[in-house]
């Protein structure tokens, strides 16, 4: 039996049934991760030694009745954003390339506790800043659908990672997409939870306003679960919001019956590729023989959205990358003359071109000059997104709609041209200025023979909705393994 073609809940089952050893599943992901990491380089660092020490332990308390939930003893990677006490944690960037944290992030503690074992922190974006995972210090991931293709960013080690069947289940963070964009590429499942619901605490800072760990799965069933275990209430993350309820796998119910869907029509202007269009669209369709009542709406204000956030964004990220200084942690340059002059060089050594591009946006529109012309504009326009899809959803459960304009680019293609790669977010991002929750489903393969996701859209604290409709999609479908997965994970060329 191969374990790694189990989906997370699944291999669970089998742990607790005791079919399978804890021992047995993380060797089954490690030998996958040697046989893969070679052609796609999804994981930044692995740590086999300490997985398999964990195994051990969460074995004896599975055994003992301790641990019953559905993800004891379930393997996982974790994006290389979160702190990991004693694992290396690099944010993909050479500034961090040393350092290892006195302590945890409450999500990925929360998923130990819930008995996963993890296995490693994988590749992104450096410091999140990019949308196809080439920007890292420690080379470009790929495409396991294509090699050849990028697999989306800044998630994309996590999203590569679950694709490739090198781990049961991943944990991302989405900033402006992060998570949804590189889930669409990769052809599996990925939440952005309502901002609050999972604590940021331990999540290295890119734009504190919008930034949202999440889980990255092959269905929505694992994603309904994960959510469950790493949601709670922290009093360490000052925007933590304490929710009333954290059952969200109850919503999983093939049942869409009445459920009002709306499709913004700004979404489907000229940039959206004619395949990605007829995908959703045949979506929408299936939902509606389910009894979903589908209408199409105007939704205002998508082309602000995007400099909206990259202004909101850039600017909070100059603000928190200001701590790598080379005199706490991290990298520090050998050569300097004076405080100042080590500042200066650790940094243009430490950070990467997209990093450096987006702390120098940030510090303009922060300057005095600039405040109100930019940055207070872009806040009032983030309130009036806001508002807008308010609106929306006085008449619509949930919003339908496209998770990138195009399947995955070429390795190379949306480095070249920065603005193309910021256009890529057009439909992610408005979600994190507005604080919402979106799903990533996959709806389909276009002609190049590239996944194509949809995205489900919710009102704040309305998972359950995108939860429903998206597992009442899915059941119209089987999950389709990209094709290295199929023919055994020979990447022979």
């Amino acid at each position: 039996m191969d374990l790694m073609k189990l989906t997370a809940v699944e291999l669970g089952k089998k742990i607790k049934a005791k079919e399978v050893t804890v021992k047995e599943a993380v060797e089954a992901a490690f030998a996958r991760i040697e046989k893969m990491e070679g052609k796609i380089n999804s994981f930044v660092t692995t740590d086999k030694e300490a997985a398999l020490r964990r195994a051990g332990e969460v074995q004896k308390l599975i055994d003992d009745g301790t641990l019953t939930g559905p993800l004891a003893g379930v393997p996982v990677a974790v994006k290389d954003n979160m702190c990991t006490s004693g694992m290396l944690t690099t944010c993909s960037s050479k500034i961090l390339e040393n350092f290892v944290p006195t302590y945890t992030a409450e999500a990925v503690l929360n998923l130990e506790r819930a008995g996963a074992v993890v296995l490693g922190k994988t590749n992104m974006d450096e410091f999140a800043m990019g949308s196809t995972t080439e920007t890292s210090a420690y080379g470009v991931t790929r495409n396991p659908w294509n090699t050849e293709h990028v697999p989306g960013g800044s998630s994309g080690g996590s999203c590569t990672a679950v694709a490739a069947e090198e781990c049961s289940f991943a944990l991302g963070s989405d900033t402006g997409g992060s998570i949804r964009q590189p889930s669409s590429f990769c052809g599996v499942t990925g939440i952005k939870p309502t901002y609050g619901t999972v604590s940021r605490y331990g999540l290295i800072a890119y734009g504190s306003s919008l930034d949202q760990i999440g889980p990255i799965a092959k269905d929505v069933t694992d994603c309904a679960a994960i959510l469950e275990a790493i949601a709670s209430y922290d009093p360490k993350d000052s925007t933590s919001v304490k929710r009333d309820s954290y059952d969200f796998t109850s919503a999983l119910t093939d049942d869409v019956k009445g459920m009002r869907i709306g499709i913004p029509k700004d979404y489907f202007t000229d940039g959206l590729d004619s395949e990605v269009k007829d995908a959703i669209m045949k979506a929408a369709e299936e939902l509606k023989k389910k009894g979903a009542i589908v209408e199409e709406f105007d939704l205002s204000l998508v082309e602000y959205a995007i400099p909206a956030y990259y202004i909101i964004a850039s600017a909070e990220a100059s603000s928190n990358l200001a701590r790598f200084d080379g005199v706490k942690y991290g990298y520090r340059t050998s050569e300097y003359e004076g405080l100042h002059n080590m500042y200066k060089r650790t940094r243009s050594e430490g950070f990467g071109a997209e990093v450096k591009r987006r702390i120098m946006l940030g510090s303009f529109v922060l300057s005095s000059g600039y405040y109100d012309a930019y940055y207070i504009k872009a806040l009032k326009t983030k309130a009036l997104i806001k508002q807008a899809f308010d609106k929306a959803f006085e008449r619509f459960d949930v919003i339908l709609a496209p998770a990138a304009p195009t399947t995955a680019p070429k390795l190379g293609e949306s480095l070249s041209d920065p603005i193309k790669m910021y256009l890529g977010d057009i439909y992610t991002i408005s979600v994190n200025l507005a604080g919402l929750p979106g799903i990533t489903v996959p709806c389909g393969v276009d002609s190049k023979g590239l996944p194509i996701g949809m995205q489900l859209l919710g009102d704040c604290f309305q998972e359950k909705k995108i939860i429903r409709a998206a597992y009442s999609f899915e059941q119209t479908r089987s999950y389709v393994r990209c094709p290295i997965c199929e023919e055994g994970g020979s990447l022979d060329e």
